[in-house]
């Protein structure tokens, strides 16, 4: 027999040790397996149907030896079948399932072959070059499940600093996989994030931003109507997409906010159905103060208080005119008074139309193709999403899926069901955070319901950061962006104790301004509003309790769902995500990204350099949006930072932090503080010289003319403009 069983299987845990792929490590196994003085059985265990059985502990000891990854090639099927053994092991069938994959006994310990010749390594070898392929079939595919919260601060989660607010099932999807702390949205706004979110591409290269021509004072970075012809192009690609290519069942569930349609009202060109997904349910618009009605407009608030201030001049110049007349003070034709009567009701007829029936127009729920509420019920708009989202997960647990769960929560007005109202520390926008994270809970349990754990890649992010101009009164309802805006903490804490004034608010600001840092939802480059939570579990695959503090991207989730599902990524276009798995699996120590651009609508705000020689991350700021008031950290007045214009500082030199040592961007270095200032702000100037080369003229997505209410254009259940209707029959205490 040679050496003792424990040094030799220690010798092939040796051998596989180091080597850093798992291909290699299934080499090794299957060449142990095929020596005849490898360990047996001992005497008092009995083989199964005929086959001498490999202790358990050994095949276990090798499969969860020592760092199992690197999905290199056609590994990442490799790791499938890691997971598939594992769970072999414990139901002590290893045999079996060899024997119904294979009809010969090639991988029997004690085997030899037809002419006395024991199996070699080789042989081996050249059996697994062909087995990825045997992997790759569709019942080895993982399933996706991709979780985006709307608008969740950084900060708001407790496996990222929080203790206030409980987040129990994110927690521990966090302990149960990885977690990213440096994950970058491409946007510091909706509809920009999640287009590059889906296409893996910078929102500039498709365009779904916002034209220079935009006014500056609401400056459009979003879609504003379902009824506009702006949205996600037919011409890009989406993971979706792809995925549907290769056999997976997709949908959409919850918010899309990427368009509708182009020339028609059923035209759907920008529809989820017509991105590669099979199914959705959902909001092809977003969440507004409008849907409900109890607030103030969110929907251009400024601008329509300008549209109002017209009107009543317009209608006081005619009451004016006609008390003239019919007072004979003054003498003016009849004619010209209704002519400005008739100019004043079309002007404002022309806003009011589009404005003033938002909840019609946008706050639309659709199944498909089909509109089912118009407007919304909220009170069962979240048992319905779980609902429909559970019954997708059901529905096709014998084949691959891809459930993107775009979740409402935690945009304004913060819907929140009677069950969790007054729940949290934090008020209302604690309650409805605490109401996501059941609702993660609920979609995780019904992974594991249909046996579904250890088979299915599940990640969870935001699309951007947390809003700190959202509040009703005096009360706070965005979220805390961590230590990427100390100024939102103060909001978060001080409001729910004291209700202090804005006035007050402000003035605890100014008097604290040792402790600047900036960053929200719509304010360009600046870390709090693009710095998101960042979690990916897959069982088996992924080592538990892994922190990785590289920076990462939104836009990595293309790449990495379309390799692991076995497709290819787009080659005709730019691709700017890079795949998650070496990262993930610890086969490589830095991210594939070098340099990450930070975009508010076509203007570039700052860039990112992560110095992997030294691991320094550098950040410049070439635009920064001006606060009001000043020193508040956020724009107050404006509703919402604009990119451009008198509402933005440029710096020349940029602003440039070192976000190894300054995460909160608080302290810009200078030529005179830092004697690499020079060499890094031209290393940085070089790469976007080099990155506005790879940019294409495309059409602007949300020009003025694309982003205007146009009545044709407008989703109906109805008669138009008599759109109202309400087809959904399930009630919401049925889920929860």
């Amino acid at each position: 027999m040679g050496e003792k069983p424990d040094r030799k299987w220690q010798y092939i845990k040796d051998t596989m040790t180091q080597k850093s792929s798992f291909c290699w490590q299934r080499i090794c196994l299957y060449a142990a397996l095929s020596k005849q003085q490898l360990p047996v059985l001992r005497h008092s265990e009995k083989p199964v149907n005929g086959f001498t059985r490999l202790p358990d502990r050994h095949l276990s000891s090798v499969l969860q030896g020592p760092s199992s990854s690197g999905l290199r090639d056609n590994c990442c099927q490799a790791a499938i079948l890691k997971r598939h053994y594992q769970k072999l092991i414990e139901n002590l069938r290893v045999v079996n399932m060899i024997q119904n994959y294979w009809s010969f006994k090639v991988f029997h310990p004690t085997f030899i072959g037809p002419e006395g010749l024991r199996v070699s390594c080789l042989n081996i070898w050249l059996i697994l070059c062909l087995f990825p392929r045997t992997c790759a079939s569709n019942p080895s595919k993982p399933n996706f499940l991709l979780i985006l919260a709307d608008d969740l601060g950084i900060g708001d989660v407790g496996c990222y600093g929080n203790d206030t607010i409980r987040t129990p099932n994110i927690d521990g999807l966090a302990k149960e996989g990885v977690r990213l702390t440096q994950h970058i949205a491409a946007a510091a706004v909706c509809t920009p994030s999640r287009a590059a979110f889906l296409t893996g591409r910078y929102p500039i290269r498709s365009d779904c931003y916002s034209s220079p021509g935009m006014a500056s004072g609401t400056q459009r970075q979003v879609l504003f109507w379902n009824g506009c012809s702006g949205g996600l192009p037919p011409n890009e690609t989406t993971f979706a997409r792809i995925l549907h290519q290769q056999g997976y069942s997709t949908a959409l569930v919850g918010k899309w906010h990427m368009g509708v349609n182009c020339k028609s009202r059923r035209d759907h060109c920008h529809h989820p159905l017509n991105h590669g997904f099979d199914y959705f349910y959902g909001m092809p618009f977003t969440l507004l103060n409008e849907c409900q009605g109890t607030d103030d407009p969110e929907l251009a608030k400024s601008l329509q208080d300008t549209y109002w201030l017209y009107t009543q001049t317009i209608i006081l110049a005619v009451l004016t005119l006609l008390i003239g007349k019919l007072t004979k003070l003054l003498s003016v034709k009849w004619k010209i008074i209704i002519c400005l009567a008739i100019c004043s009701l079309l002007y404002f007829i022309s806003w009011f139309s589009s404005y003033g029936f938002t909840k019609y127009w946008n706050c639309v729920l659709m199944r498909n193709h089909d509109i089912t509420e118009q407007p919304m019920n909220l009170e069962k708009t979240t048992s319905n999403m779980l609902k429909e989202a559970v019954s997708f997960i059901e529905r096709n647990k014998h084949r691959p899926f891809l459930l993107f769960v775009s979740l409402l929560h935690v945009h304004t007005p913060l819907v929140t069901t009677e069950k969790f109202q007054g729940r949290s520390r934090h008020g209302l926008y604690g309650d409805n955070v605490e109401e996501m994270d059941w609702m993660v809970g609920r979609l995780l349990d019904a992974i594991d319901k249909e046996g579904l754990k250890n088979t299915t890649f599940v990640y969870f992010a935001s699309d951007h950061g947390g809003s700190l101009e959202a509040h009703r009164g005096n009360a706070q309802l965005g979220g805390w962006n961590g230590i990427y805006k100390v100024f939102q903490f103060l909001i978060c804490h001080v409001h729910v104790s004291s209700r202090l004034s804005m006035t007050g608010l402000r003035h605890t600001v100014k008097s604290s301004m040792e402790m600047k840092v900036y960053g929200g939802k719509g304010m360009g480059g600046w870390e709090g509003g693009i710095r998101v939570p960042g979690i990916v579990r897959w069982p088996g695959v992924l080592p538990a309790g892994t922190v990785i503090n590289e920076p990462t991207s939104l836009m990595d989730i293309f790449p990495t769902v379309v390799h692991l599902a076995g497709g290819t990524v787009p080659r005709d276009r730019v691709i700017d995500g890079r795949t998650l798995l070496p990262l993930l699996q610890g086969t490589v120590q830095h991210s594939g990204h070098e340099f990450m651009f930070h975009y508010c609508g076509v203007f570039l705000h700052a860039v990112r350099w992560h110095q992997k020689d030294s691991g320094t991350i550098w950040k410049a700021h070439y635009a920064t949006p001006v606060f009001q008031p000043e020193a508040s950290g956020a724009c107050f007045e404006r509703g919402i930072c604009p990119c451009f214009g008198d509402g933005v500082t440029h710096h020349d030199p940029p602003l440039l932090f070192d976000l190894s040592q300054d995460p909160s961007e608080a302290n810009p270095l200078s030529a005179g503080t830092e004697p690499l200032f020079d060499a890094v702000m031209r290393r940085i100037g070089e790469a976007v010289e080099e990155h506005r080369k790879t940019l294409t003229p495309v059409p602007q997505q949300l020009s003025p003319d694309n982003n205007i209410w146009k009545p044709w254009l407008q989703p109906c259940c109805g008669t138009f403009p008599f759109c109202w209707c309400d087809e959904e029959n399930s009630k919401a205490g049925g889920i929860l």
